[in-house]
């Protein structure tokens, strides 16, 4: 199963590091060195939140509009996809 969901992106303001938050992930954050460790470093923690989601059978949440998310100056959305396999050995 495929899950797609708006990243936020803060770059650090003492390096060239960014802080990335999930607005519709509640409490999932991730961080990185740059952009690219940023990013995986996101697509981490969302695969962890979406798969004890899973496990607790709680409802996912649906993707947020990229309009609706408000953003800080500097910080910019990225999409980040999840691949979640739902069944072990099964693509």
């Amino acid at each position: 199963m495929t899950f797609t969901y708006p990243a936020v992106f803060t770059p650090h303001k003492d390096d060239k590091g960014f802080h990335a938050y999930f607005p519709d992930l509640e409490c999932c954050v991730a961080d990185g060195p740059d952009l690219e460790d940023a990013v995986e470093n996101a697509r981490e923690a969302a695969r962890d939140w979406i798969t004890v989601e899973l496990e607790d059978a709680c409802d996912i949440p649906p993707s947020s509009h990229v309009d609706d998310i408000e953003l800080e100056e500097g910080s910019f959305v990225k999409f980040i996809m999840v691949t979640i396999k739902l069944l072990p050995d099964n693509d």
